[in-house]
């Protein structure tokens, strides 16, 4: 088996984003210019593109019907999507992040997903319900363990659950608990019972209500209180918190589409406020109006925040 290719889901996407723009007819100077903005501007950027042409090459030398048909069909909107359906299947583990227990479904394949920038309820029996945050996938057993492949979730039992996340395993018998599945930790808040995680090769610990913590292979933080912006995704809010700009956009860059970019000049500006989920543009909008910074939108999916003239 192959190496699982060292780049997130969400890159995966974007360069498989470009790719199909790319195919549509030759970029114009301003797209050229936020393509290659997208591509120098990281590492993982450059391997994700590297590998997402490697695996459009391979499907070209596929015999399979779908392929072909899919490859070879009119340009629209329907081709669109399913070619893309292929790269991204293509690209086989550059979809996940890498579960240590070997799991042959892609996070595209998971028993429920919300797309980027919408959420999602599911209904788990007898009073359990279970959130899915923006680009969320999990596995959901009938014996209820719940596998969290990407994203963020909040998760209210009524009875016993496991949630087996990248990084080990929480336990509950009933409580409200919100999971985020970082490429390097998980994140855990607890805001009524209590659970019981047990890192992989560690040692259970309890966390209690009302806190929150984060664990992976650097070890366990330390609990501390849960912070305003805790679950607030639930009912469709960013809350921020005398939060950095920097730090704000990373969040809000979660709910869009394409790239949200922080000039480091203004990175470090602070802003507070509580703002709708459902309408980032608005969001960007208000930024010009409560701090000094312009948003400059070179395509839709390339936007960045720098300070103003």
């Amino acid at each position: 088996m192959n190496p699982p290719p060292d780049f997130s889901s969400r890159v995966a996407e974007q360069a498989v984003h470009w790719l199909l723009e790319m195919q549509q007819g030759p970029l114009d100077s301003r797209q050229q210019h936020a393509w290659q903005q997208w591509h120098d501007g990281h590492s993982e950027h450059q391997r994700a593109w590297a590998h997402i042409q490697r695996v459009n090459q391979r499907l070209r030398g596929l015999s399979s019907p779908l392929t072909h048909a899919t490859l070879n069909a009119p340009k629209s909107g329907s081709r669109r999507q399913a070619l893309k359906l292929l790269l991204i299947l293509g690209a086989g583990s550059a979809v996940t992040w890498g579960m240590r227990e070997h799991n042959p479904l892609t996070p595209l394949l998971a028993d429920y997903r919300s797309p980027v920038g919408q959420r999602r309820n599911v209904a788990l029996g007898n009073g359990s319900q279970l959130q899915l945050n923006t680009a969320t996938s999990v596995d959901v057993r009938p014996d209820g363990l719940i596998r969290l492949l990407e994203g963020e979730i909040l998760l209210t039992a009524a009875r016993a659950f496991e949630v087996r996340t990248a990084q080990g395993l929480l336990k509950t018998q009933g409580a409200r608990i919100n999971v985020r599945q970082f490429a390097d930790r998980t994140q855990v808040a607890v805001f009524e019972g209590r659970v019981e995680l047990t890192p992989d090769g560690g040692t259970p610990l309890l966390l209690q209500s009302a806190r929150q913590l984060s664990f992976g292979a650097r070890g366990i933080s330390t609990p501390l209180p849960l912070d305003a912006n805790s679950g607030a995704w639930a009912d469709g809010m960013l809350v921020a918190a005398h939060m950095r700009l920097g730090d704000f956009l990373d969040e809000l860059g979660r709910y869009r589409r394409g790239q949200l970019n922080c000039d480091a000049k203004v990175a470090d500006l602070l802003i507070s406020g509580t703002y709708p989920l459902d309408d980032s543009e608005r969001i960007l909008d208000l930024l010009e109006i409560s701090l000094p910074v312009k948003v400059r939108r070179f395509t839709r999916y390339w936007v960045t925040v720098e300070a103003r003239a």
